[in-house]
């Protein structure tokens, strides 16, 4: 509440005394420290050297040599939740992110939509006077939100952060990556071929904000969430970074889980007793079969290194250098911004959180991919496929995972992975330093605790209380405790007792050093749920998962389900969800207006969001551009929507239409006109797609090519069933931002059309025939 006026009011001002105290904006504590947030995304367990990894990250080691670091510290496993309850505290079903945004199912766990009475610390820091900056991966919007015709309730400027600069949804392109600056999309200021990459232009970004500020109020402390996109897919690292891991991984996954469990021995970060699981804890396609004999998912299983062949280690190994690059290049612009702060005398008074938002990630499946969004539309990696794009792997014609045994590895010395309630989905890095303010250097603490503890934490060490309300809406309670008197004392025991997970069909329950687990395959489709296997675990001692004792103490099990059932039932957990990533990603979500048969674009705006644009997908569709064109040498892309990884555009070149379909990046299917495009005012050039059957992962027809009412050229394609990308992909009239879908574009980037007008491009699902279509058309040209 503002401070009453206290001044005096008379009729004259002479006669008056002003009281400034209820007008002035909120001002920190004296000496208040810089909060500054870094979120790193898919970094397991033990992907980085301070703990134990294999993949040098000096710079983050120096920030835990003036801090401390949890070995027990939890996610919930999965992007959008953890980065809920890091923000706010508050549980993730709580928060309505069961899931991803780009998977809510419309229930009050899962809608991608964080409620307001759960404030964010972006939001209850503002309002007590530091400056509030986010660069980087949001995640925490809805994906009909994601647009410029939406309410930005969600956006970072909703919920708190008065800057922002990055993107919107779960990943994104780090060579051509969708960028928002605060309020409106914008594109990169340079391209990959002029240096571009976007963890350097985050860094820039974060840099000048503080800057902005401490040149006007140098005092003033600043809340900077700093979340790359490191190291999520796609993998995408400069070569020189990747060069440096060459021949690093050859030992396999198997032996470096080996090699890193010593390591962490020796650094006290793991008991000794800890040992391995295996390889595949809970099952392979040939050893299990679910309810109704639904397969294991394929995507889960780990291929033995001695099983691989030569060029399939060659390529996992490589795979794995290029994942190490990117983690390395992410902790070299991590050290940029603790140079600029420590040369700014700010580092002292710096207090820093560095997290992971879940596990190392398994969507490689066993063979890894070169385009994830396979993964997402559920078609199979082929093998040889990826062999041969191995040198370019990183780089911006890859869109690459590595195989699941990475992700093993790098979550050493737990099982399982990202999705997975193991804690090798859960288990994450959490590093906390203050040099000022605390006195620990380079200490370890084993106090259990979640990503729900960091908000209460950075609060009862700044000294400050959250508010009752924010923005005219009650406060619900943190479910985090502080994890505050841990950080100089190894001593204190954890306030936490309990903590329920939930994510994708797998459940657990850690309580008092014990915890229970399922072995549900996650988005394995098995529902069945009371039929789940529950394991038992005593991790206060066996951390890696490793000694099920659910056969000696079934009684501990019960009461361990029984806590579950009511803490998800006090977090409003239900119902789960374990359907296939297609299913789950072609779910209907609101859109702003209702679907419609005719849909209608602009050149010069900005692009649309696939998940607020007209559907393609699946059906037939007509395509149609109308151009002014005065003369011959008219170039440039009409529409687009995708990228090379997915996608399809209608274009221009060597004064011919063409039209291309990447069918998930695997297959270029084009079409090139037979005759020149004609010349003149209100002319419609446009492709038809008529489908006329189903494959298992697309549908299929014949694209036709027309000027006006005239057949030009003609071809069977097949388009794909999912989004061309997992966070949305934009679509554009009369040019093509970020990563084309086809290198046949002619010209420059963006490669916009020239040498003639677009008045629009109209793109009709209705599935009616194209002569009337063209008809209807021409008619109302006529009309106008």
């Amino acid at each position: 509440m503002p401070a009453p006026f206290r001044g005096q009011i008379n009729v004259d001002i002479r006669d008056s005394q002003p009281d400034w105290t209820p007008f002035e904006p909120p001002r920190a504590p004296d000496r208040a420290p810089n909060v500054l947030y870094i979120v790193l995304d898919d970094v397991g367990f033990s992907a980085m050297s301070c703990y134990g990894g294999p993949i040098e990250t000096p710079n983050i080691d120096r920030i835990a040599a003036n801090g401390v670091r949890f070995t027990q510290w939890h996610t919930t496993a999965l992007c959008s939740p953890t980065r809920s309850c890091l923000l706010n505290g508050r549980n993730h079903t709580r928060n309505s992110m069961a899931c991803i945004t780009e998977a809510a199912i419309g229930f009050p766990n899962a809608s991608g939509t964080i409620p307001p009475e759960n404030g964010m610390l972006s939001e209850i820091l503002g309002e007590l006077g530091w400056n509030t900056y986010m660069v980087g991966k949001w995640h925490l919007c809805p994906t009909d939100e994601m647009n410029l015709a939406a309410t930005r309730r969600n956006w970072p400027s909703g919920r708190g952060f008065e800057r922002w600069y990055g993107f919107l949804g779960a990943e994104t392109n780090q060579w051509y990556p969708d960028l928002v600056y605060d309020n409106h999309p914008v594109e990169p200021p340079r391209t990959p071929e002029e240096g571009y990459h976007l963890t350097d232009d985050l860094t820039d970004k974060a840099i000048e904000f503080i800057k902005d500020a401490k040149a006007i109020a140098p005092e003033k402390p600043f809340f900077l969430y700093y979340a790359p996109g490191a190291c999520h897919a796609p993998h995408h690292a400069p070569k020189e970074w990747i060069e440096k891991f060459t021949g690093r991984f050859d030992m396999g996954y198997e032996a470096m889980r080996e090699q890193t469990l010593a390591r962490q021995k020796e650094l006290g970060l793991v008991p000794a007793e800890v040992e391995l699981p295996p390889l595949n804890p809970i099952g392979t396609p040939e050893t299990r079969t679910g309810p109704d004999n639904l397969p294991f998912p394929e995507l889960d299983f780990t291929r033995p290194w001695d099983s691989l062949n030569d060029d399939e280690r060659r390529l996992f190994s490589r795979m794995a250098e290029v994942y190490a690059g990117f983690l390395a290049h992410a902790d070299h612009h991590v050290g940029r911004l603790l140079d600029f702060l420590e040369q700014n005398d700010q580092l002292e008074n710096t207090l820093i959180v560095v997290v992971s938002d879940n596990g190392a990630s398994g969507e490689g499946g066993p063979n890894g991919s070169v385009n994830e969004m396979k993964f997402a539309n559920g078609v199979p990696d082929d093998l040889e496929e990826n062999l041969a794009k191995l040198e370019e792997l990183g780089g911006p014609t890859t869109y690459n995972h590595y195989p699941n045994g990475w992700a093993m590895a790098f979550n050493t010395p737990f099982k399982m992975w990202k999705r997975y309630e193991f804690n090798g989905g859960t288990a994450d890095p959490c590093i906390i330093s203050w040099p000022s303010g605390t006195k620990a250097r380079g200490e370890i603490r084993d106090q259990y605790h979640h990503a729900i503890d960091i908000v209460p934490t950075i609060l009862d060490v700044l000294g400050v209380e959250a508010p009752e309300t924010i923005k005219g809406h009650t406060q619900t309670s943190f479910d985090g405790v502080s994890m505050g008197g841990s950080l100089d004392d190894a001593s204190v025991s954890s306030t936490r007792r309990t903590q329920f997970y939930s994510m994708l069909g797998s459940r657990s329950i850690w309580h008092e050093g014990w915890k229970a687990v399922t072995t549900h395959p996650t988005i394995a489709g098995w529902g069945h749920y009371n039929d789940d296997e529950w394991e038992l675990y005593h991790t206060d001692v066996d951390r890696a998962e490793v000694n099920n004792l659910a056969a000696e103490q079934p009684e501990k099990v019960r009461e361990l389900v029984n806590i579950w059932f009511a803490e998800a039932g006090a977090n409003g957990a239900f119902p789960l969800d374990d359907r296939s990533p297609v299913e789950i990603l072609t779910t209907e979500r609101p859109q702003l207006t209702a679907p419609r048969s005719r849909y209608v674009y602009f050149p010069d705006t900005a692009p649309v969001s696939e998940w607020q644009a007209v559907n393609t997908r699946n059906r037939s569709f007509v395509i149609g551009a109308l151009v002014d064109i005065p003369g011959p040498g008219a170039e440039g892309v009409l529409f687009a929507i995708g990228s090379r990884f997915g996608g399809h555009a209608l274009y221009v070149k060597d004064n011919r239409l063409r039209y291309v379909n990447s069918f998930v990046g695997a297959v270029e299917q084009r079409i090139d006109a037979t005759d020149d495009i004609p010349t003149g005012e209100n002319l419609i050039l446009s492709a038809s797609f008529e489908k006329d059957g189903m494959d298992a992962d697309g549908a299929v027809g014949t694209l036709t090519l027309y000027h006006g009412d005239r057949k030009v050229g003609e071809g069977r394609i097949k388009t794909q069933l999912g989004a061309f990308a997992i966070a949305g992909s934009g679509l554009y009239v009369g040019r093509h931002g970020g990563e084309p879908v086809t290198d046949d574009y002619p010209g420059k980037p963006p490669y916009r059309f020239t040498g003639g007008t677009i008045n629009r491009v109209a793109i009709d699902v209705s599935g009616d025939p194209y002569v009337d279509l063209e008809r209807e058309a021409a008619l109302m040209l006529m009309r106008e």
